[in-house]
């Protein structure tokens, strides 16, 4: 087989985050789920928007936060995700350039503008997600360059992409690409919620179709139904070749086979927002497990990559990760 392109291709919706910081008392004048991610149309999203304070605006979607994690840290990366022809399909197109990653992907000149997602974040750090999926619901089959799939050691997906039909249709191409070329598939859950609206597809895609999966304990539970997490580890053990579970401050568990990991969160000073902490964790273990460092320092290395992105607004790392981590690691 030959040595792959990329280390990480990851396929995802193509998003400009808008953060702003709010209270618990927005949240209820609006009927907003705090600590959920809701899709929304272009007019509410719109109306939330003009109702909302001063807002930074920054590429993301979580494949997105994944694949820039990865760059930073040094990994060979591509993304493919469906962007329009606009102004805030530029921005996204020049941030994710300008990191090195591959992206290739044809913007739309028709449909919807630029997905984007209003991130509400609350003094306890909690972000609660308004995301309209715009261009994103293009994305399909006809994105998926089988040439580059088969040029990445990992092809990985995020649970948000299951929404729209065309891009579970992208997704299935993609991992069939992937497995006919001797390549890997990971998944990330995404979100308790978006388990619950998927469910039995998602325990389908996990047996069937995924070799390393992410998720943190909420959604572990939420997909085996179980009422402890020790329960939900047990359920996934065999599934798939790989599971990274997440648990907030208490660190994640890597299980594969008869192997568990179970490796300490990185300490962080002060939580200011937790936009992206379970997309840079996905980075940092990737980066690890494909330059073959073993689970524990993969693990290692996602906690620390989380650690980075909870100390400050916004998905995306504002420190080199690669030193950080050297840095981290030979201390």
């Amino acid at each position: 087989m030959a040595q792959p392109r990329f280390d990480v291709l990851g396929i995802g919706n193509a998003i400009v985050d808008v953060i702003i910081q709010t209270d618990d008392g927005f949240l209820s004048e609006n009927n907003l789920l705090k600590g959920a991610m809701s899709l929304v149309d272009a007019e509410t999203s719109a109306a939330l928007y003009d109702k909302s304070g001063p807002a930074i605006e920054i590429s993301g979607g979580s494949a997105g936060n994944t694949i820039s994690c990865l760059a930073s840290l040094g990994s060979n990366a591509a993304y493919v995700g469906k962007v329009f022809d606009d102004q805030l399909g530029h921005v996204f197109a020049h941030d994710i350039r300008s990191l090195g990653v591959h992206f290739a992907t044809t913007p739309a000149t028709e449909g919807p503008p630029t997905a984007t997602c209003l991130v509400l974040v609350t003094k306890d750090a909690e972000r609660t997600m308004q995301t309209f999926l715009g261009a994103c619901v293009g994305l399909g089959p006809q994105d998926i360059d089988e040439d580059e799939i088969a040029a990445a050691a990992v092809t990985y997906m995020e649970g948000y992409l299951w929404d729209p039909e065309e891009a579970k249709a992208a997704f299935l191409k993609a991992a069939d690409c992937a497995h006919a070329a001797g390549r890997e598939v990971s998944l990330s859950l995404s979100d308790p919620f978006c388990v619950d609206r998927h469910r039995d597809e998602f325990r389908d895609l996990v047996a069937n179709h995924v070799d390393i999966l992410f998720a943190n304990e909420d959604e572990i539970i939420s997909l085996y139904q179980t009422n402890t997490f020790d329960e939900a580890l047990q359920a996934v053990r065999g599934a798939c070749k790989v599971a990274a579970l997440t648990r907030g401050e208490n660190g994640s568990v890597i299980v594969s086979g008869d192997e568990v990991h179970s490796v300490d969160a990185e300490p962080v000073d002060n939580v200011i927002d937790t936009t992206g902490a379970g997309d840079a964790y996905a980075a940092g273990f990737l980066h690890g497990y494909t330059a073959g460092q073993g689970f524990a320092v993969s693990a290692r290395t996602g906690s620390i990559c989380a650690a980075e992105m909870i100390s400050h607004l916004g998905a995306r790392a504002q420190v080199n990760l690669k030193d950080l981590v050297a840095e981290k690691i030979s201390s």
